[in-house]
């Protein structure tokens, strides 16, 4: 999973120094697009409100413009991954709470692994937690975290 943040741009390094040897047929780049507000308004939405804003969202200026920015995320990532010569890239666009999409898009792809960044500043773990800590609580399918 990719995003525009500087804890994201550790995944590339963290995966050419895993894979170094042996790359993996497939490479699964995952951006989702967060529809709702800050980490309050992710908790206050639940699947069916979620599925209505998606809904509400389709062919809107805010949607084209969330489209854009992870098609330029996306093409960034791709780049890199192809400057270290891996192939298989894929890339996927999802929408929603992040963790959630993480993991589900990780099972419905039958992923072996999921890979992702984490800013690690956080003070206080047991306050609202980041993206990468919810999907290494909550996935079954091993995760690991570049920092």
């Amino acid at each position: 999973a990719v995003d525009e943040s500087k804890g994201s741009l550790r995944v590339i390094d963290t995966f050419m120094d895993i894979f170094s040897c042996m790359r993996p047929e497939e490479v699964i780049l995952l951006y989702v697009e967060k529809l709702g507000g800050g980490p309050m308004m992710d908790e206050m939405l639940g699947g069916p409100e979620m599925a209505t804003m998606k809904e509400a969202l389709k062919g809107t200026d805010y949607q084209i413009i969330l489209d854009k920015k992870a098609e330029k995320v996306l093409n960034y990532y791709r780049a890199a991954f192809d400057k270290n010569e891996v192939a298989g890239i894929r890339t996927v666009v999802s929408e929603g709470h992040p963790a959630d999409e993480i993991i589900e898009t990780a099972k419905k792809e039958g992923v072996g692994m999921i890979l992702l960044g984490s800013r690690g500043k956080r003070k206080n773990i047991s306050l609202m937690g980041s993206v990468s800590r919810e999907v290494a609580n909550m996935s079954d399918i091993s995760v690991l975290i570049a920092k």
